[in-house]
């Protein structure tokens, strides 16, 4: 069955009320009912929460084989713990194990063993990378993997779609009933937005620590509340890998002409106003966009209200200079993001669902004037494509690519045209992460192309005299200098899908053959 974006979804997915995708707003002003966790009555005197160990704590949980079992990505490629878990589960003798991590990297490499050995059946995630990537798109893995956004995967556990029996939480810190920070310690991390909605919605939580301090641990970012024991061990991640060196502007002149381009395209649109709102990703260009919107605001006489998503150093500089009245954060990239949480009174944290969720009745994103996002692949119909290479194996995330694109008044794309052999303008992206309709702008080191449904935005963009081209002209010239890509070599089984922020089947990947 074709769906919106005319991708075909096979019938057999379409079973038990999953549907194919109808548009961004299908599903607009729907009503749910909340799921809701089991728990328990605490009426007795409680001195520590404290167990020895993460194998007691698997334990005290009554775990059992079938168990779906969530984890954090806040600690990015320096994380220990989804392996230090696995490894104990794995060496317990518990099988037919699903994974919910809000995103998987190539830290967690050792998880592809377990796929191949029929041990983990199931993962439902915003990322797949590295090895775990490459066996999920042979096929290992016994099930379709689920992809989501970071607001999709909140929606998903709030109407009960996932379940989580135990959520393994990563801390910085923790006091011994399970107050948890993202603030302090070794492994500092800055916030832990991810994993609110998993404490509220998990069976069961355990909070891990490399730093147990006083009671009461606060304010906290995971409350006791919801806490059922604290395990402490040496090291839950590698502090040098959770935060890197504060990021550095490209010098690439390629993406500091693209980053030129943004920046005079936020000049150009109605919303460039004082106290407008911005996001921006890590990449190169969306990051040296940053360099250009400096002196635009200074020049303007204005000011940003606020600057929410992934924080890192240009951020932390535009508020240190009072370019910015506030930051609201949902994950730091680098030293600055962590120090400045810390530390700037006008530096907040904030969850997952409050940043992206569509479940809610009040998401930042959809507050949102402008938001700068990278792409793997845009095709002429606007699509894009963050989560498949050109050889068509997933190595890749939507995170909040899709929330941010549908909520903003303004979504620029910025990639350029070629990337080596590989043409990033197509006629048709591998997968489609984030529909064309919530695209408006697609910024190139050729040219800029605005969504025909986007004529407001084209006429400013021209008024403005940057270098405008349509989307199909863009797409000519990458094949013009790479030529036509040959097709991929897929195989018909399904092993993933792409659902849409509303839980309805956006695209699926599947089987590459042959890989090697």
């Amino acid at each position: 069955m074709k769906n919106a974006v005319n991708r075909d979804i096979p019938d057999e997915l379409l079973k038990d009320g999953y549907e194919v995708f109808r548009g961004t707003n299908h599903r607009d002003a729907a009503s749910y009912k909340k799921a809701s966790p089991r728990s328990a009555l605490r009426t007795s005197q409680q001195d520590t929460k404290v167990l020895p160990s993460i194998r007691e704590a698997i334990k005290a949980v009554g775990f059992r084989d079938g168990m779906t079992v969530s984890f954090h990505h806040h600690f990015r490629e320096g994380d220990y713990i989804v392996n230090q878990v696995m490894k104990e589960i794995v060496e317990l003798g518990y099988r037919d194990i699903t994974i919910a991590a809000s995103s998987l990297g190539q830290a967690h490499d050792p998880v592809a063993e377990y796929i191949e050995q029929g041990i983990v059946t199931g993962i439902q995630t915003s990322g797949i990378r590295g090895k775990m990537g490459e066996v999920v798109s042979r096929g290992k893995l016994k099930t379709p993997a689920i992809l989501r956004s970071h607001g999709g995967r909140v929606r998903a556990i709030e109407e009960g779609e996932v379940h989580i029996d135990v959520a393994f939480i990563g801390a910085p810190t923790s006091d011994c009933m399970g107050n948890a920070r993202g603030k302090g310690g070794k492994s500092d991390c800055g916030v832990l937005g991810y994993s609110e909605v998993d404490a509220r919605y998990a069976d069961k939580v355990v909070v891990i620590t490399d730093c147990l301090v006083d009671f009461p641990n606060f304010p906290p970012s995971i409350e006791a509340s919801y806490v059922d024991y604290v395990v402490v061990v040496d090291e839950i991640g590698n502090p040098r890998k959770i935060a890197s060196s504060a990021a550095r502007f490209s010098t690439d002149p390629r993406d500091l002409l693209m980053a030129e381009y943004c920046a005079k395209v936020i000049e150009a649109t109605p919303w460039f106003k004082d106290g407008f709102s911005f996001q921006t990703g890590a990449g190169g260009p969306s990051l040296a966009a940053n360099r250009y919107l400096e002196p635009l605001l200074i020049k303007h006489g204005i000011k940003l209200g606020w600057i929410i998503g992934g924080i890192c150093a240009p951020a932390v500089d535009l508020l240190n200079k009072g370019l910015v009245n506030t930051i609201i954060d949902t994950q730091d990239f680098d030293i600055a993001g962590v120090e400045s949480v810390s530390s700037h009174p006008r530096h907040f944290e904030m969850s997952t669902s409050q940043y992206a969720s569509p479940s809610n009745k009040a998401a930042f994103v959809n507050k949102l004037d402008y938001v700068i996002l990278a792409a793997l692949e845009v095709d002429t119909s606007f699509n894009v494509n963050v989560i498949t290479g050109s050889d068509g194996v997933l190595r890749g995330a939507p995170g909040g690519h899709p929330d941010t694109a549908a909520g903003a008044k303004c979504c620029i794309i910025v990639t350029p045209l070629v990337r080596g052999r590989m043409a990033t303008i197509c006629e048709d992206v591998v997968t489609v992460t984030t529909p064309g309709e919530n695209v408006d702008v697609v910024v190139t080191d050729y040219g800029i192309a605005v969504n025909p449904g986007r004529p407001e935005i084209y006429e400013a963009l021209k008024a403005a005299g940057l270098p405008l081209k349509t989307i199909r002209e863009l797409q000519e010239e990458a094949y013009a200098i790479v030529g036509r890509p040959d097709p991929l070599p897929f195989k018909d089984r399904v092993v993933a899908i792409m659902e849409a922020r509303d839980g309805t089947i956006l695209d699926v990947v599947r089987q590459i053959d042959p890989l090697d």
